[in-house]
């Protein structure tokens, strides 16, 4: 699957506020598709990570199953939460009864802590996305990736109200072994995607709704977005898509954890 180009959306606006200079490093490229649906074990030779006070270690593997069975999606959110899409997106999910995961950029969440709460309090599920959404940090070093994981781990937290992300999903698909490693260590299963939407390239709804179909072969759990730009053929998408899949047979899960 391809990488959404350059540092992302976020990372041009306020990379240069963070000051932290990217250094490269001699890591392994990880995309969202590395790993075999719900794995349960680390990628053979890779170091232990302590795991953080207070939070509970889970599996470094990337994710891609559905905690329903056989037969359910995973619907997931990435990007925002954003004022103007994120209501109208958990409006559809509540309309059809349907739980998602939100995979949140840290600002956005400490920007936005009432549709943080909102998600929470809706029963979805949180998911941290990075402090400045850098597709390259596959190429960065440790320090820097760190800095990006529990950063955004924290601005999410307290933006919550102290729910924690349950997954930390690498912008682009940009994982490493450390920063698998390291999100595990924090109780954050690393998340890939099976049915990538291509909604974030503005395709047209029809488009987003005929990638989908042909797509969900592939495996449960389906990337959306409700931040970045004008999300309105996303919304339309699943004004569409979510009765269409009740009506298909699946259910709605969660990822693996």
């Amino acid at each position: 699957m391809a990488r959404h180009s350059g540092r992302g959306w976020y990372g041009r606006v306020v990379a240069a506020a963070l000051g932290v200079t990217a250094v490269a490093a001699a890591t392994s490229v990880w995309t969202a598709q590395a790993g075999q649906p719900g794995d349960a074990k680390s990628a053979p030779g890779a170091s232990a990570r302590q795991t953080a006070p207070g939070k509970s270690a889970v599996s470094a593997t990337i994710a891609h199953s559905s905690d329903g069975g056989g037969h359910a999606v995973n619907i997931t959110i990435d990007d925002g939460p954003d004022p103007v899409w994120t209501p109208q997106v958990l409006r559809l999910l509540r309309d059809n009864g349907v739980k998602a995961t939100f995979c949140m950029v840290g600002p956005q969440a400490q920007a936005h802590p009432d549709l943080v709460r909102q998600v929470v309090a809706a029963g979805h599920r949180l998911c941290d996305h990075t402090v400045t959404h850098d597709t390259t940090m596959d190429k960065k070093s440790e320090a820097y990736q760190s800095q990006q994981i529990v950063d955004a781990e924290r601005q999410i937290t307290k933006a919550s109200g102290g729910v924690r992300p349950m997954y930390y999903r690498a912008p682009g698909g940009a994982f490493t072994p450390y920063s698998r490693h390291l999100a595990a260590s924090h109780g954050m299963r690393p998340l890939g995607w099976n049915v990538d939407s291509k909604d974030f390239e503005l395709p047209g709804t029809a488009s987003i709704v005929n990638t989908v179909k042909s797509e969900l072969s592939n495996g449960p759990t389906i990337l959306f977005h409700d931040a970045g730009g004008d999300r309105s053929q996303t919304v339309a998408a699943l004004r569409t898509l979510l009765p269409w899949l009740k009506q298909q047979g699946y259910s709605f899960g969660f990822p693996v954890r």
